[in-house]
């Protein structure tokens, strides 16, 4: 019997039972049967026109939305940048699951196109190919006279001469190493501080001469990534609705021995329900209880991404500094809106039971978000029935795709653009005149400062340093305060006179600017003078700059290693209960927490004070890694390549977990436990809250659903024993060795599950 039949005849079944003697008394208002007509009612999804498509989508009153371009011209998109003239480049990932095997995923199929409107009216009308013959491209960045290129494992760039590639240079060779197609990095986006930052990855990229430099920075996010007018970051994962940073993206990544430093990867809006405008039984564990509701509609994010932090001057004053998030699986579009209250971040979603843009198409598949050169919010949709990759494909889903015919398409695609219906936008247009470009660092759409601040930095003409001076100087704007700054960072023109009035401004946006930026200033000659307004800050008890003091001090180490260490110690007697000062100060301790944790002590012997708790766990988990650095990699060539490409993403390097995606495996009972309940865990997955020692592990602080691997026909038994025995014996981790012939009883034991375990199914397994 067909998977749809039988869902259909439990309905029924269930409907009658539930009604009892009286099954034909107002049947028709019963809900099993309401389900029905629902399902019923979407039991078909035709593939539309861009046109009949816009047809099905619910806007939020006021706006509009506008075909930018579709098929033909686009296949596949799932990044874009604009360029100075306003040409959209497009990273088309055609190649991506074909069908739920996902048949010539490795074929170099993928492409960078450019498009243009040559007349003017916002449609795009014409498509140059760059760059093609490539293996699932995933992003691009366009910086100088270049381009970067992100083909999984490796990171190029491009020079770029008449729209042609010209010479390639390899920036990276492990960009994206590990993971799978969903669980790679991405996003390479520039930001404020003249860094590129990425989405699932712990690595920052510079252009300096003709050399990259590549700096580890905080692990952020899943797909997409953007930044608000502070320059602060913002991410998310699948089932998160907004992640961030309180702090600059360049601080606090220092200490390696420092699992996670508070104030990054901070949940910005803590609420994820959705709100679909149609049923969405097409998600990958819709059968579980609780994914959808009475109606068959997602409840929370399964597939969030492509945040954007609108900034465009169309929208008006109530959207500016708003978050929207796309959610593919859900189709449709998430606002929130952001507050700021000192350095913190808080959010709550717009508005309850319904969303900014939804659409009833269930191809219509949003994948990231951007602000565009005319202040419109654009939207890049990959518009697919598949988009769940076969690495957690659940037979429930293939089933789903089969019947209802989504595999087809798999090279459509549109962009579209939202802007207000009393609106004209319009595209600024970039003068060659330098000084003119230094005006535009105050335009009021966040769009057009952002690019001119980039093309006066790839210029790299120093002499415009003096008109950014008068920026600095008599600007009312603090916007083009904040980019006359970090364009003079980005030319290597920021001196300590410039910033010098704003470290100690009643202004908090521009003293933060201010503070951030002076890593590029303290040298040898001026660092006195930073130590002597450090101080004052923190006389002044001022908790709003007290973190960024402490994450500088590193930077006064090499010039005075007797300060750096007394504004760390002084930080601590003043902000020791504070954890994002904690942290801080931690963050700036590399390889010396115990010494300096024994001179805090000597000052403030209080074991439940927050510096000292936090000192004594870095402590003590990097005492634990280095007495087990035992490479089992040799010994378990597979497990160590599995857990690297599938496990790593969420579990992380050192098997301590990944702040909102997954919980410690490190030290953890379930890991060196019994050996079937782990085997379970790994071949079924895991479904909601789990014990770990003290702590309970639970959404939002962890994903909540880990996806198993037993219908994966690319593990064997042995490569799953072998996967077992790799994270059983990691890190502090000692476990007996678990062989083929243990995983082939679980899953016979198991055979035809589908439903993950939960941890009171797991404790209940004999």
């Amino acid at each position: 019997m067909r998977r749809r039949t039988y869902l259909l005849t439990l309905l029924i079944i269930s409907f009658f039972i539930l009604v009892g003697g009286g099954a034909f008394r107002q049947v028709e208002d019963h809900p099993i049967l309401d389900s029905l007509r629902i399902r019923k009612q979407f039991d078909s999804s035709p593939v539309l026109t861009a046109e009949e498509s816009m047809k099905t989508m619910q806007i939020e009153e006021g706006f509009s939305l506008k075909l930018v371009t579709s098929e033909p011209l686009i296949k596949s998109p799932v990044a874009i940048v604009f360029d100075k003239m306003g040409r959209i480049w497009v990273t088309e990932m055609e190649g991506y699951m074909s069908d739920t095997l996902g048949t010539g995923e490795d074929q170099p199929r993928g492409r960078i196109v450019i498009l243009s409107d040559n007349n003017g009216d916002g449609v795009m009308d014409d498509r140059k190919v760059f760059l093609d013959s490539l293996v699932l491209p995933r992003a691009i960045c366009l910086i100088e006279n270049g381009i970067l290129v992100a083909e999984s494992p490796r990171l190029w760039f491009y020079e770029i001469r008449n729209d042609k590639p010209f010479k390639k240079t390899l920036v990276d060779p492990s960009y994206a190493e590990g993971g799978n197609v969903e669980h790679q990095p991405n996003g390479l986006f520039r930001a404020l501080d003249n860094w590129i930052y990425n989405a699932k990855s712990d690595r920052r990229y510079r252009k300096q001469g003709e050399k990259w430099l590549i700096e580890r920075t905080h692990f952020r996010g899943q797909w997409g990534i953007t930044q608000d007018d502070q320059g602060r970051l913002y991410y998310n994962t699948n089932a998160e609705n907004l992640l961030g940073d309180f702090f600059s993206p360049g601080l606090g990544a220092e200490n390696v021995n420092q699992t996670s430093v508070s104030g990054f990867n901070k949940k910005i809006v803590v609420n994820n329900n959705v709100y679909p405008a149609r049923a969405t039984t097409g998600v990958n564990r819709a059968y579980l209880p609780g994914i959808l509701d009475d109606s068959l509609r997602l409840v929370s994010f399964t597939a969030a991404c492509g945040p954007v932090i609108y900034n465009g001057h169309l929208f008006g004053k109530k959207y500016y500094g708003n978050a929207f998030v796309a959610e593919p699986s859900a189709n449709l579009i998430k606002r929130n809106v952001l507050t700021n209250e000192g350095y913190s971040i808080i959010g709550e979603q717009a508005y309850a039971n319904t969303e900014f843009l939804r659409s009833k198409d269930e191809r219509f598949r949003p994948v990231n978000l951007y602000n565009g050169p005319d202040g419109a919010l654009y939207v890049v949709d990959m518009y697919r029935g598949i988009i769940q990759h076969k690495t957690y494909l659940t037979p429930y889903l293939k089933n789903e795709i089969k019947e209802r015919s989504l595999t087809e398409p798999i090279s459509f695609g549109r962009i579209y653009k939202i802007e207000p219906k009393n609106k004209k936008s319009r595209r600024v247009k970039f003068p060659g005149d330098r000084i003119k470009l230094v005006k535009l660092l105050g335009h009021d759409n966040g769009w057009v400062r952002s690019m001119a601040q980039q093309l006066l930095v790839d210029a790299g003409d120093q002499s415009i340093a003096a008109e950014l001076r008068k920026v600095l100087k008599t600007s009312t704007s603090q916007l083009a305060v904040t980019h006359a700054m970090w364009t003079l960072e980005g030319l290597g023109q920021l001196k300590k006179d410039d910033i010098w009035p704003l470290l100690t401004s009643a202004v908090w946006p521009l003293q933060m600017q201010a503070l951030s930026c002076s890593r590029s200033v303290i040298n040898s000659q001026n660092y006195k003078d930073f130590v002597s307004v450090f101080e004052d800050l923190i006389k002044d008890k001022n908790s709003s700059s007290a973190p960024y003091v402490a994450f500088l001090a590193t930077n006064i180490k090499p010039f005075d290693y007797a300060a750096y260490k007394s504004l760390l110690l002084k930080l601590g007697k003043n902000f020791g209960n504070d954890i994002y000062v904690a942290d801080a100060i931690i963050s700036s301790v590399k390889n010396e927490e115990t010494a300096y944790s024994k001179d805090f002590f000597s000052l403030n012997s209080d074991t439940g004070l927050v510096l000292n708790k936090r000192l004594k766990k870095v402590i003590t988990d990097y005492e634990k890694a280095k007495r087990n650095k035992t490479d089992l990699a040799a010994q378990y060539p597979r497990g160590a390549s599995i857990y690297k490409s599938f496990c790593q993403t969420c579990h992380g390097l050192d098997g301590n977990g990944v702040s909102s995606l997954a919980p410690p495996l490190n030290n953890s009972e379930w890991v060196v436990g019994d050996k079937n309940k782990l085997n379970a865990i790994v071949l079924y997955g895991l479904r909601g809250p789990i014990q770990i020692g003290p702590k309970l592990y639970k959404a939002p602080e962890i994903n909540g659903d880990m996806p198993g691997i037993a219908s994966n026909t690319d593990f064997s038994d042995n490569d799953i024993a072998q996967l077992l025995n790799y994270i059983r014996n990691s890190w502090s981790n000692r476990g007996e060795i678990i062989v083929p012939k243990d995983v082939i009883e679980i899953r016979n034991k198991f055979k035809g599950r589908q439903i993950p375990f939960t941890m009171e199914e797991l404790n209940l397994m004999k």
